[in-house]
């Protein structure tokens, strides 16, 4: 399975509902806080070009924004 990565951020309601969509399935990831984070938070903005929450990274795919279908399809659910 390639590397799941999810940037989320505290009060987050779409972020907490990611989360949980990915432990229902099994699906082990990496979360990074981008309000801890500053590198984190400027590596998601010029580098994934992504200024919402939650954004996942799969291997290179990246979703930005709150997307459980595109979700769901990037990890073959």
């Amino acid at each position: 399975m390639k590397e799941v990565t999810l940037y989320s951020q505290p009060e987050c309601p779409p972020c907490e509902v990611v989360k949980m969509f990915l432990k229902e399935h099994a699906v082990k990831y990496n979360e990074i806080n981008i309000k801890e984070d500053e590198q984190a938070r400027h590596y998601l903005i010029n580098h994934l070009k992504s200024f919402s929450t939650p954004t996942i990274t799969i291997g290179s795919e990246v979703i930005s924004g709150f997307n459980l279908e595109a979700l769901r399809a990037a990890l073959h659910i």
